[in-house]
């Protein structure tokens, strides 16, 4: 008995979740055979006890149909977060969801969405149940990047079942519109459209949603705050300067909003060569250090260019989930692990709040942001008495 004929046989077993086996994901390690006697290590990503066992069995099953006695089995998988509920006050419109991750970018262009989806993806292989909103309204490409470009979620009642890919539930105005549809609309239709995308929708009792904003500071960044408790948020940029001025305004709309900062993501962060694997520097490399500093976050991941992230985005075969053993794979792997366990210190920590970015301005009247902060507190708002606050 080789090697080869246990990974073949291996591969009848998929990884729970997902229709993928544990060989193509690359999780089988350190095969021993001794006659009747194997043992082999299986390097999972998800902490999920209910995960291990059932691997477990199915691997045992697997190798006693060729043959082998003895079969010492070897699970190692990342340490069981603690799973807490997000108590909060403030309002949250989607309370079966505990925990909200906005992701941001100061500018379009930047992967935002290419990071929304590979991070969404990366933490359902790690045993959460994952939600990924499309929030770019103007710009929604999740629906291409995750493959069910082509599928319309079904309608039940007056609430829309989300569409489901790689372990991840979906949602996008892309999958609600005819295809190069353009939508011409004004700020409080996109402010209706989030709240909406939250109530409207029948998420399940999700661990974390993956909420991919459009660029910039606007209407639907302040909705989402406002609507819901955002557990962490994360800004998307690449290494050129032009790009990180716009992406300290997302960091000081985080600080403004007070949403808790789980870091920065340095996309574009060198160049991956697909022929020889060597990485080279294009267009700078850890210039975004400084400005985490500077906002008193970390970088949580520094993604190179590779081809593959770009046939992943366009074929609907996100790098993570298909491309386990790439080097972007292992990248984004890190970062969700390294956001999960940020989420798990906001919640050990008493949980996000929104009470005080509440709008205190009367139904109807209107709060301008040329004379009054729409974010502020209800103290910083009391001069208003309910007028208008243009001037």
């Amino acid at each position: 008995m080789t090697e080869e004929n246990v990974l073949e046989a291996l591969k009848h077993v998929t990884y729970p979740g997902f229709t993928k086996d544990i060989v193509t994901f690359g999780f089988v390690k350190d095969v021993l055979i001794n006659d009747t006697t194997i043992g082999l290590t299986i390097d999972i990503t998800s902490s999920a006890d209910e995960v291990k066992a059932q691997l477990r069995e199915e691997v045992n099953t697997e190798l006693k149909k060729l043959g082998f006695d003895t079969i010492n089995i070897n699970i190692t998988a990342p340490q069981a977060p603690k799973q807490m509920s997000n108590s909060v006050s403030g309002k949250n419109i989607a309370p079966h969801v505990k925990n909200f991750v906005m992701i941001s970018s100061g500018k379009g262009g930047v992967g935002k969405s290419t990071t929304s989806v590979n991070l969404a993806i990366a933490m359902a292989m790690q045993g959460k149940k994952v939600g990924l909103l499309d929030a770019d309204i103007y710009g929604p490409n999740i629906p291409r990047m995750m493959g069910v470009a082509d599928q319309k979620p079904e309608i039940q009642g007056n609430k829309v079942q989300p569409l489901k890919a790689y372990g991840v539930e979906i949602m996008s105005m892309g999958s609600l519109m005819e295809p190069g549809q353009s939508l011409i609309w004004r700020g409080s239709m996109i402010m209706k459209a989030i709240e909406q995308f939250l109530r409207d929708i029948l998420w399940s009792e999700l661990d974390v949603l993956v909420i991919d904003m459009p660029p910039g500071t606007g209407d639907a960044q302040l909705t989402l705050a406002q609507s819901v408790p955002v557990t962490a948020g994360i800004t998307v940029t690449t290494p050129q300067e032009v790009s990180l001025d716009d992406s300290r305004r997302s960091l000081d709309m985080f600080q403004k909003l007070h949403i808790p900062t789980a870091g920065i993501i340095e996309n574009m962060s060198g160049f991956i060569c697909p022929s020889c694997d060597t990485e080279s520097d294009i267009f700078g490399m850890g210039t975004t250090e400084p400005v985490a500093k500077e906002y008193d976050t970390n970088v949580i991941a520094r993604i190179p260019i590779e081809p593959a992230i770009r046939v992943g985005g366009d074929t609907g075969m996100p790098v993570t989930y298909h491309k386990p053993d790439s080097q972007t794979a292992k990248r984004y792997q890190e970062a969700a692990s390294n956001l999960l366990a940020f989420i798990d210190k906001v919640n050990a920590e008493g949980g996000a709040d929104n009470t005080a970015v509440q709008p205190t301005t009367p139904p109807g009247v209107s709060a301008c942001s040329t004379g009054t902060n729409a974010s502020s507190t209800p103290a910083d708002n009391n001069h208003n008495s309910g007028s208008c606050g243009c001037h």
